[in-house]
Formats: C-alpha cells, sequence, structure tokens
C-alpha cells in the first residue's frame, strides 16, 4: 500500500490470497455476478468501465487460446486489444445467454462502472469488519487491475506484453507505475532471504563487505 502522489488516498496490491478473498466476499454479498466482475479486473485487467460493458460474443479463440476482445470505449470501438481470459471464466460468460434472457452482444453485468466499484467497496467493508485490517478500506476496483498487472509482470511476461493485454500505451507511465513496484508475494519472499527477519534461508559463513575499490597489487593492509 503506498499514497497517492497527488490526492488522498493509497494505491493498494493485494496478495493472491486476499485477491480470491475479495472476489469470494462480492460473490458473498452479490451472487455471480459480482464476482465476474471481481474476476474480470483481478483475472483479466480490465478497468471498472471495460468490465461494465464486457459481453459474451467478446469471449472467443485466438491463435488456440481463450481471449477477451475489450474496448476502451465499447461505442466508438476504441483502442482495441486482447486480454487472456481463464477457462473457467470464459465458460461461465459464454453460459449466461443460455440461463438469462439476454442476447450474446447484451453486456454481462449492465451496470455503471461506478456500480462495479461500490461492489468492490462493499466487500471490502466486510473484509475489514472480519479482519481489523484498515487497508481493506482504500481499496478500490482499479488496485484489482493494479494487482494483476505486477503479477503479470513477476511470473515473467514481458512488459510490452503486459502493456498490450492491459491497455496502456504510455511506456513512461507504465514505468513508473508498475515495473518498480512489487506484490505482497514477491516481498515476503525477499524477506525470507533475510536472517535475521526470520528468514528461513541456510546461514552463510559471515563475510566482510567493502564499498571500497580493490587495492593495487603489491598494497599493504594495517589493522587498527
Amino acid at each position: 500500500m503506498k499514497p497517492y502522489d497527488e490526492r488522498d488516498g493509497y494505491r493498494v496490491w493485494l496478495s493472491g490470497d486476499e485477491l480470491e478473498r475479495l472476489i469470494e466476499t462480492m460473490y458473498d454479498k452479490g451472487g455471480t455476478s459480482h464476482r465476474i466482475a471481481g474476476r474480470l479486473g483481478g483475472h483479466c485487467g480490465l478497468r471498472r468501465d471495460e468490465a461494465s460493458k464486457s459481453r459474451p460474443i467478446d469471449v472467443v479463440e485466438s491463435h488456440g487460446e481463450c481471449v477477451l476482445r475489450v474496448w476502451e470505449d465499447q461505442a466508438k470501438r476504441d483502442k482495441y486489444r486482447e486480454t487472456p481470459i481463464p477457462q473457467d471464466l470464459a465458460d461461465q460468460i459464454r453460459m449466461i445467454p443460455e440461463f438469462k434472457d439476454q442476447a450474446v452482444d447484451d453486456a454481462v453485468l449492465d451496470v455503471s462502472g461506478k456500480t462495479i466499484n461500490r461492489w468492490v467497496k462493499r466487500a471490502c467493508e466486510t473484509l475489514y469488519a472480519d479482519s481489523g485490517d484498515e487497508a481493506w478500506t482504500y481499496v478500490t476496483y482499479h488496485d484489482l487491475r493494479r494487482t494483476w498487472g505486477t503479477r503479470m509482470l513477476e511470473t515473467g511476461v514481458l512488459p510490452s506484453v503486459v502493456m498490450w493485454h492491459g491497455g496502456w500505451d504510455d511506456w513512461e507511465t507504465f514505468r513508473e507505475h508498475y515495473l518498480g513496484e512489487f506484490s505482497p508475494a514477491a516481498l515476503a519472499r525477499e524477506r525470507s532471504k533475510v536472517e535475521w527477519l526470520g528468514g528461513e534461508s541456510e546461514r552463510r559463513e559471515e563475510q566482510h563487505v567493502t564499498t571500497a575499490a580493490p587495492p593495487a597489487s603489491g598494497a599493504q593492509y594495517r589493522s587498527d
């Protein structure tokens, strides 16, 4: 969690477990549509307005992989991209027209992006009440997308590919907000390497380290 530079509030990164807890809490409070909304952000990297307009017809096969077609502005067909979608989520979205009275080109959620953000905030209020962790009160829908982007990078996906899937077209903005950030899992992994912070790595023979340049050949040492 880090404060925004130019406005109130915090940017939040969720661990994998926290993300799944949030999505399941959204489901508990609002049902399947709330879970789909959470997964579109946390598992596909969609912005809240993009998630609100996603349709069953947008789930397609591309080069043997299941992807979700995304337009930043659905009405204008502006800024098109494709983003990977988990197979089970793709199957669930494709089946919606069979169980609901809607066409394949109708929005799956049919609510505004602001409404989706309220779904997240309500679920986070429950998680805060259950855990006492104040960080939950700062989570917004955008933090699901933020978590998705950071996790993609940490698994080794090329930054240029993450930018394409996530719809970022400004390299400087992407570099500033994503390449220098780390997920809770990455921070915990690095902390585990530090012995005095409870790390479990094997003890190594203590070595003296100096930041000075190595001495020239034949230099003499003195012990003070």
